[in-house]
């Protein structure tokens, strides 16, 4: 009689030194999610490890019973001066106002990044990994950006709550559209 695999994954908190050592299988994971060249994990290892110095920084990570990544999901407090704050803020400022951009960035996490191996999507591991990692997080309210496009990242945002803070916005580099969402912190625990 063969058992069958369970696709339930473990979640854990990482710790910057964990995730350093687990960094290429992570940036592994992310280009894969994104369907990204494959050089893109060594132009992203060095802002990843940046992030890692950020206050309020944490990291969750989806493990399979091979203890091998299937998701991985972090964030850390956004503030002036940093890259995504004044490309988000210059946005919303053009969009609504600065009194609207002070609103959604006074005190606010970034969920700088939220992806599942391909193999393991439609589970619920994305949705599980994001509660997790914004439990107990301090700020007022939490902000993203995703690509334009209906995808399950979409649907997972919109089911737990997040509405629109800046659309079709076009950030320097990158010729994709991208939504930025927020939603106010605590999330509920249903």
């Amino acid at each position: 009689m063969t058992a069958v695999p369970s696709h339930k994954s473990q979640l854990v908190e990482l710790s910057a030194d964990a995730l350093r050592s687990r960094l290429y299988e992570a940036l592994g994971l992310y280009v894969t999610a994104m369907g990204y060249p494959k050089g893109t994990a060594e132009q992203r290892a060095p802002m990843w490890l940046a992030h890692m110095l950020r206050e309020g920084w944490r990291c969750v990570a989806a493990l399979d019973q091979n203890d091998e990544l299937t998701g991985i999901c972090y964030g850390y407090r956004g503030a002036p001066g940093q890259w995504w704050h004044e490309q988000v803020r210059r946005g919303v400022v053009e969009l609504a106002g600065p009194g609207v951009a002070d609103d959604w960035m006074r005190d606010y996490f970034e969920l700088t990044e939220l992806h599942v191996r391909p193999d393991s999507q439609g589970r619920g591991t994305g949705e599980r990994l994001l509660r997790m990692l914004l439990e107990g997080v301090p700020n007022d309210r939490v902000l993203l950006s995703t690509p334009e496009g209906r995808t399950r990242a979409w649907s997972l945002y919109r089911r737990v709550g997040f509405v629109d803070v800046l659309r079709n916005y076009r950030f320097a580099g990158d010729p994709r559209p991208f939504a930025v969402l927020g939603r106010q912190l605590p999330m509920s625990s249903s």
